[in-house]
């Protein structure tokens, strides 16, 4: 492995927050070696730099023994065999702190926001990372000479501007060959005026774009009547927490004075001269490029009147909207310990945070000294995930995986070691001001990530009850020496939260309730996303949700009893609404349809629907077995998230199999060949040291945007694989 990687260290806490730093020295540290990566072989990183320092030294060639009930086929006793070596491999990436981790970036903007903030604030990252960054960015440029909106896209006028402008703050000159393809592609493309509205914002705050440039943010909108169904604290979470630091900024017109680099920035960006630009007109123009969805007429009309609103704007209004804006991210920042919600609204939270406080600010200083928390290294370089990782989120899983067949008890220590993380993890203490700031209520939720971060989701709390009640009665069956610290008190907490959480429609949201009346959507100011104003019910939330209740109800039936079967009745219509005449599902939050069909049938299971008594369920499970390939597999592409239909890969993918193989079995499909096609196809893809290959992309959001998990080509198949032990080995 590459000798550079021993110079990096990850630190973990105990509540799970997770960074990178840099031992070595600067001057030696070399990126074309240290990260050498082929985007055309693959763009997604197998993530070799944290498997590497996780596994050095261990030998993974020790002998497996069958045991007898598994030796009545070959294919049995391979199955168990590839199960072992899979967990003995995977469980040594649990980290010190007993959770698990892994490379979850994947969108190209995020990176460049950030460096865009440092550099405004005069607030460098060290100079190992930006390195490792601009290995990243150099990494993911597509032979074109453009950046994608995320790892797997074509070339895009906002990833292209983006990358182009973070590679030049990070001290790149404009002569490489790099660059040079780079700014052909943005001015053959049209240049910087065609970049979509975040896009815009973000070079606005750097002054190689004009704020007059941009449609009015309109702060004053925080000012309206709170019953208005558009007031911002009914839009999802995501979208109101980013467009409220979008406000301040636009509002405050923050402007990096004009230097040597910035200057060039105004040259390089655009294939016209600056001066020259009618601004007026490039505020309402993106590039086809990069159009996901078209304006609304609606917003056209709203942003007419905002545009012309700012020509004679209330200077008393504007301080008061500013004053409560900031006001409102101070209490997130306390909420979440700074960590923010996201990486977009964490960068542009620091920039606000900067102008009104200053650089010395201990609020400034605190926002900095979480940046790290968002950034991963990868042997592509060092990126910004999505999230500040997908700790909670992936330990379940992998608790879920482990325990789903007999095998589990082999691996007593490791599932006690995650289980504390579960314990650590789950919110117990409410949010103060949390009506004044437009809250959920969160006590007894789980996160995605941390505790720290704050934010329970419904997806995630429902998953904490289920693999808390799972891990609990699997050690009661099996006689694990293990003693549960959760009780039940605190899961009933968590049940209610969940409960708390479903709809009118009998689903469930992902942060919230729906506030907003679906029309909302039509102020979507974001020409890149689809569905980002409204917190939709979903089926994989739901379907979580349904299954965490319903395993709740397996372990204490006499709580709510009649209320929780209501919950769960309706939860399961529900379901059944959202599938397509083709008994397809589609999946929001992964890739795509393999993936919801996979929550789907399990939620249908809840309510004893398999595929001898249920239509749904029938026609769901045809749906699937109709889109395996000849090798016995399933490779969905993410354009199947795109273009809302299905979409087959070009390969067959482990992942997008191993959810066909959940699905199918938790339903009890009847053809036993389908099932042990798509088995001898999972121990084809699996490595000699039980690891699995990284492949396409896996996860989504807002339908337009992928994210890589890499946990996933692990903790799947080996749920399948387990699976499949425990429904066809003799009992």
């Amino acid at each position: 492995m590459n000798k550079f990687w021993d110079d990096w260290e990850l630190t973990t806490t105990a509540k799970g927050r997770q960074y990178w730093s840099f031992k070595g020295s600067d001057e030696s540290l070399n990126i074309s070696e240290a990260f050498y990566f082929d985007k055309q072989a693959n763009a997604n990183s197998s993530d070799r730099v944290y498997r590497y320092l996780a596994t050095k030294g261990l030998d993974f060639s020790t002998p497996i023994e069958i045991p007898v009930q598994y030796q009545s086929s070959d294919l049995l006793a391979n199955t168990y065999k590839q199960v072992k070596k899979g967990i003995n491999y995977y469980e040594q990436l649990i980290t010190p702190n007993h959770f698990i981790t892994g490379d979850y970036g994947g969108p190209m903007f995020l990176l460049p926001g950030l460096i865009i903030v440092s550099h405004i604030t005069d607030s460098p990252l060290p100079i190992s990372f930006q390195k490792a960054i601009i290995a990243y960015i150099r990494n993911q440029q597509n032979p074109n000479g453009g950046w994608g909106l995320h790892i797997e896209s074509k070339s895009t006028m906002f990833g292209s501007c983006m990358n182009y402008t973070a590679l030049r703050l990070l001290g790149e000159s404009p002569n490489s060959q790099e660059m040079i393809k780079g700014r052909q592609w943005i001015q053959s493309n049209g240049g910087a005026t065609l970049i979509p509205s975040w896009g815009k914002f973000y070079l606005s705050a750097l002054n190689v774009y004009e704020w007059r440039g941009n449609n009015s943010l309109f702060p004053e909108i925080w000012l309206l009547p709170k019953w208005l169904p558009f007031y911002p604290a009914k839009y999802w979470c995501h979208a109101r927490m980013v467009y409220l630091p979008m406000a301040y900024a636009y509002g405050a017109k923050i402007k990096h004075p004009l230097n040597e680099l910035t200057i060039a920035l105004r040259e390089e960006l655009y294939p016209e001269d600056y001066k020259n630009i009618d601004w007026s007109t490039a505020r309402n123009r993106c590039a086809e490029t990069d159009v996901f969805r078209h304006s609304n007429p609606l917003l056209k009309v709203l942003h007419g009147l905002t545009n012309s609103y700012e020509k004679f704007a209330s200077e008393f209004l504007r301080k008061k909207a500013l004053n409560f804006i900031i006001d409102y991210i101070n209490a997130e920042d306390e909420h979440t310990n700074y960590i923010n919600i996201g990486p977009v609204n964490q960068a542009m939270n620091s920039l606000a945070i900067w102008h009104r406080y200053g650089k010395a600010s201990t609020q400034f200083q605190a926002h900095v000294s979480h940046w790290k928390d968002y950034l991963w290294l990868a042997e592509d370089g060092m990126k910004m995930q999505g999230y500040n990782g997908a700790q909670f989120w992936e330990t379940a899983f992998t608790i879920n995986a482990i325990n789903e067949s007999e095998v589990g008890k082999d691996y007593q220590e490791s599932l006690s070691s995650l289980y504390s993380f579960l314990d650590i993890s789950q919110i117990q203490e409410g949010i103060p001001n949390d009506k004044l700031f437009f809250r959920h209520p969160n006590e007894g939720g789980w996160p995605f990530s941390t505790v720290e971060h704050g934010w329970p989701i419904t997806d995630c709390t429902a998953d904490g009850i289920k693999t808390v009640v799972n891990q609990h009665q699997f050690a009661s069956k099996t006689g694990l020496a293990f003693t549960p610290t959760i009780s039940e008190e605190r899961l009933r907490k968590a049940v209610d939260l969940v409960i708390s959480f479903q709809g009118k429609d009998g689903g469930w949201a992902s942060y919230e309730k729906r506030r907003a009346p679906f029309w909302i959507e039509a102020l979507n100011p974001s020409e890149i996303f689809g569905e980002i104003m409204v917190d939709y019910s979903y089926t994989e939330c739901s379907s979580s949700s349904i299954q965490g209740l319903a395993k709740f109800r397996s372990a204490y039936p006499d709580y709510k009893t009649s209320e929780i079967n209501n919950v769960i009745g309706k939860g399961i219509q529900f379901i059944k609404n959202q599938q397509g005449k083709d008994g397809s599902w589609y999946g929001s939050w992964g890739v795509c349809y393999t993936y919801a069909a996979w929550f789907a049938l399990e939620a249908l299971a809840c309510g004893e629907e398999y595929y001898n008594n249920s239509e749904e369920v029938k026609l769901g499970c045809n749906f699937l077995v109709s889109k395996q390939r000849a090798d016995g597999s399933w490779g969905e592409s993410y354009e199947s998230c795109v273009k809302m239909t299905y979409v087959q890969h070009e390969k067959g993918q482990i992942i997008n199999t191993a959810w066909s193989l959940l699905g199918l079995m938790i339903a009890k499909y009847p053809n036993q060949e389908v099932i042990d096609n798509a088995i001898r196809f999972l121990h084809s893809r699996q490595e000699n040291n039980g690891d699995f290959p990284q492949e396409g992309i896996s996860g989504v959001f807002n339908k337009n945007c992928m994210e890589t998990y890499t946990s996933y080509r692990n903790v799947f198949p080996i749920w399948a694989l387990n699976r499949y032990l425990r429904v066809y080995a003799p009992k």
